[in-house]
């Protein structure tokens, strides 16, 4: 009867990862600052929440032990659960870069041992080649940005003049990805897809992991408003993920949120789409009231780090976190005899920390079903140990990187 559930709980790192300091990000820990900020009221917002960090449900399943386990310290402010259920451990990663593609690959037993190809931080971010190559092959007057932005700044910046001149907006971050953002009505949400297939295949050379589509809607600056209609445009794994070797098992995927887009729609059966958290949530309570013997369901759920770890936005992310958290009973009240639900991320973004991009930490593994035994997992050596957890469990042969935990 065995089924497998995988949540990743978009840029949910714990700290501790052990090259931090080759990318930068020393000290960085998205769950301990957090609990920090929450516990010294600096989470607060009214309306929204207040107090210190409430994660009791997670706490249960091993979410305090990992942290202490990940960073050498216990979050502030969090009390202690009367006992832990299921396997809990913390995972390293061994993939290049702090992307969401190289997390999600390695979670899925395909770890990423190439360089990305990135994008200038200083001056323009595109060379003239590539954007005169963009505006012939794409039919546009020309493009605005063509630098490093946060999202929803450069739209409120950039927006009414993108209408006004029928430019895209192009931009970039510290990872491998070129973005276009546009509006949904007076660019076209076809227009702006069809471009940026043409500007995934122009990209394909410089080895750039990923072409995002941002669609916004609104008439001035203070009503802007990206949409549900991201797509993302990723080149394919190098090499069969868990999501494959399912399929040709003859197994079913259930892909929920961008989980298609990031894996190039290889090795998925059925896409599911749906926009934020709850949306996402109720998605997948559904595909697993559907799932059959053998399934993966396998769900990113991305507000934590779309809407709050990009934007440091400490109170946002600690009341997702809890919402989150309210939530698990639904997931468990799904559960048959032999599932497995694993909870995890693909990498870190901490609200408290200095720019506005991804942090290199280590990420939870938070495992549980019926008759899964308590016991700590320790720190894995790859986030690969998670696919094979699932091949074991799903009954199939396993793959070239890591090793079950079961």
């Amino acid at each position: 009867m065995a089924r497998a559930f995988l949540f990743v709980l978009d840029s949910f790192g714990v700290g501790g990862a052990r090259d931090a300091e080759d990318y930068g990000d020393l000290g960085s820990n998205t769950l301990g600052h957090i609990a920090e900020f929450c516990a010294a009221g600096a989470g607060n917002r009214a309306g929204l929440r207040e107090g210190p960090l409430h994660l009791p449900n997670m706490s249960s399943l091993g979410l305090l032990e990992i942290a202490k386990l990940a960073s050498g310290n216990y979050p502030d402010g969090m009390p202690m659960p009367e006992r832990v259920f299921g396997l809990y451990g913390a995972a390293n990663e061994v993939s290049r870069g702090k992307d969401t593609p190289s997390g999600h690959w390695e979670i899925a037993g395909t770890p990423v041992m190439f360089d990305w190809g990135y994008f200038p931080g200083e001056g323009d971010a595109f060379p003239p080649e590539l954007i005169e190559a963009i505006c012939r092959e794409g039919n546009i007057p020309g493009i605005l940005g063509n630098c490093h932005a946060s999202g929803t700044e450069i739209i409120a910046r950039l927006g009414e003049e993108h209408i006004r001149t029928g430019k895209p907006i192009c931009y970039t971050s510290s990872d491998s990805v070129f973005q276009i953002a546009a509006h949904e009505t007076h660019f076209g949400l076809d227009r702006l897809i069809k471009l940026c297939q043409v500007v995934r295949e122009l990209l394909d050379p410089l080895n750039i992991g990923r072409v995002i589509a941002r669609p916004f809607v609104g008439e001035t600056t203070e009503t802007f408003e990206r949409t549900g209609n991201r797509r993302d445009f990723s080149v394919p794994p190098p090499e069969p993920t868990l999501l494959d070797r399912l399929i040709q098992e003859g197994r079913s995927v259930h892909a929920i949120g961008k989980i298609g887009d990031i894996f190039a729609h290889q090795g998925v059966s059925r896409v599911i789409k749906a926009n934020g958290n709850a949306a996402l949530m109720d998605a997948t309570l559904s595909a697993m009231d559907e799932a059959a013997v053998g399934d993966l369901v396998f769900t990113n759920f991305v507000d934590f780090d779309m809407l709050y770890g990009h934007r440091r936005d400490v109170p946002g992310y600690a009341a997702a976190l809890e919402a989150f958290d309210r939530a698990l009973p639904d997931i468990h009240r799904r559960l048959k005899p032999g599932d497995l639900v694993i909870l995890t991320a693909d990498h870190g973004c901490d609200p408290t920390w200095r720019g506005t991009d991804h942090t290199r930490e280590r990420v939870p593994i938070m495992a549980f079903g019926p008759g899964i035994r308590s016991r700590s997992i320790g720190l894995r050596s790859t986030y690969a140990d998670i696919a094979e957890t699932i091949a074991a469990h799903l009954s199939i042969p396993p793959g070239p990187h890591g090793r079950s935990f079961l």
